[in-house]
Formats: C-alpha cells, structure tokens, sequence
C-alpha cells in the first residue's frame, strides 16, 4: 500500500467514526452512550493523521523531483549516473520494509460498513440464544406509588417478582417496554419482552425479559410497550415465581436511540 492510499484510508476511518458517532446515532448499536466522546475524539484524531499523511506524501514528492535535477545538473553525468544507481538499489530493497502490507486493504471493510451500510443493533437473534442475565440482590424496597398502569423498566419488575417478600406486585397493573423476542420451538406457549444491556460494548450485552401470556406476538424486533399483570405461579417474592405477565394490552412504541438500556416506558399520550 502506497502512502497515497493509507492517506486515503486514514481519512475515510476517520469520517467513519465521525459519520457513526459525531453526525448520526449509529454509535449506540455497538457501545453505550459514554463512548460518544472518545470515538468523536477519534474520528477527529484520524482525520488529522490522514491530512498530515497526504501532505507530507506531497511535499516529499515536489522537493525531490526539483532536487534530483538540480543535483545531476551541478555535478554532472558520471555522478548522477552514480547516484541514481544507489538510489534506485536502495529503492529496490527498501520498498517491501517501508511498504504497509497489501493485506491493510481489508481495513477498508469496516470503514465502508460505517460509512455506507452500519450492522444493525443487537436484538432477538442474539437475545433467544442466551440465558437472561441474573438480575442483582436488592434488600430493601420502597412502597410503590399509586400510578396506574405503574411504570416499571424489566429489572425492576424481575426484582419484584423475585425478590419483594412485602409481595408489592401482587394485584398491580405495570407497563413495561421492550421489543419482541420469540419462545424457541418447544419452549411452551407466549413470548418474551426483551432489553439487553451493556457495560461497554455490544461485546458485554447481556438480555433481561419477562414472558408474555395472554397475547398475539408481534414480529420479532418490534418495540411494544405492555400492559398486564403478574401471571401468577410459584411463590411471589422468591425465585420459584415466574417472571411473567399476563398482557391487557400491547402496544407498538417507537425504538428508543440508546437501545442497549433498561428504561422506563415512554409516557402514553391520549
């Protein structure tokens, strides 16, 4: 790869990065809302780079050209036939050391998926192949307010259901948001309400969800906001209860631009 072309690519990774997290939202399918600032930093940092690359290749290229005449007229045939004969050897062995690989060339991939067709987010596919994330220990819960339908993000609902043994869930109407994942074949009846979260990066996603009774499935990926109740079983407040809902409604909801968060339900409009 000439110093040319590295220039080239330098400067189209760094309109990649500019394009996926400066200009557009495209960012939040692959990592969280944080990491904004340092691949703005990064684009710009490239960019740079690359202009810095392409005009030293153009200085390089002018002042030689001039010198080499120059030289070979001031000093004279023999000496320019000398010269350029060690230049030309030293050419000859030096290129393939100087040179980038031709193998870089595939770096050009990546920067054209960012800059012409971005990998979609992380969604069912991904979510149907993993065991739900184990959701953390809490102690103490706070009485729940008087709102109905009562806005719940899906960790909360699963802390309830599981871990509540003041039983605060039983009886109430919550709405919860998420997009649409399938029971695999065989796995019984409903389907799943869905977020995956991360730490990081689509590489740390890890899903939360809670099972849908009583409802038609939209297709999967769809965004839907619930509303149900607890679909009762086992013993509400320990690990025996089924994280489960027996929908009164589902309701298409616009996909929120952070994805990879457990929120809380848009507020409805009538």
């Amino acid at each position: 790869m000439r110093r040319p072309a590295q220039a080239i690519l330098l400067l189209l990774a760094g309109l990649g990065l500019l394009h996926a997290s400066l200009w557009t939202d495209l960012c939040l399918r692959y990592v969280k809302e944080g990491m904004r600032p340092l691949l703005v930093a990064s684009g710009a940092l490239l960019l740079l780079l690359g202009a810095a690359e392409a005009w030293s290749s153009f200085r390089r290229r002018t002042p030689e050209g001039r010198d080499g005449q120059d030289h070979g007229d001031e000093h004279g045939h023999e000496h320019g036939h000398d010269h350029g004969h060690e230049h030309g050897h030293d050419h000859g062995h030096g290129h393939d050391h100087a040179g980038v690989p031709r193998v870089a060339w595939l770096l050009l991939l990546p920067v054209l998926s960012l800059l012409l067709y971005a990998p979609p987010a992380l969604g069912s596919y991904t979510a149907s192949r993993a065991a739900p994330e184990t959701v953390s220990r809490q102690e103490h819960f706070d009485p729940l307010p008087s709102t109905s339908p009562l806005p719940l993000t899906l960790t909360d609902f699963t802390r309830r259901v599981q871990q509540d043994r003041g039983q605060a869930i039983r009886g109430r109407t919550v709405r919860m948001t998420g997009f649409v994942t399938p029971v695999r074949r065989g796995g019984g009846a409903g389907w799943y309400l869905t977020r995956i979260v991360i730490s990081c990066c689509a590489a740390d996603a890890r899903s939360v969800r809670v099972r849908v009774y009583g409802a038609a499935a939209p297709p999967a990926d769809t965004w839907v906001t619930v509303t149900g109740t607890w679909h009762p079983g086992g013993r509400l407040g320990t690990s025996s209860a089924p994280v489960a809902v027996d929908a009164h409604s589902v309701v298409k909801a616009p996909r929120p631009v952070n994805a990879y968060t457990d929120a809380l339900p848009l507020p409805t409009t009538r």
